[in-house]
């Protein structure tokens, strides 16, 4: 019988979520462009809003690596 050689483990994948209270295209294009230089890849943006307005009110910005 052959030696069977155990199945790689799947690399880990760690998640990252940064908050922003104040949600602008300026703090926006920052947080994305801070942690895609620190090898962050994006995996989405999602917005709480307020009822009383049309810009949200925080943004959940998710990086994987």
């Amino acid at each position: 019988m052959a030696d069977e050689v155990a199945p790689e483990a799947p690399e880990r994948l760690t998640y990252k979520v940064v908050e922003l209270t104040t949600v602008t295209d300026e703090s926006l294009e920052e947080t994305l462009n801070q942690w895609t230089a620190e090898g962050w890849s994006l995996d989405g943006i999602h917005f709480a809003m307020r009822e009383s307005s049309k810009r949200p009110a925080m943004a959940f910005v998710v990086f994987t690596r």
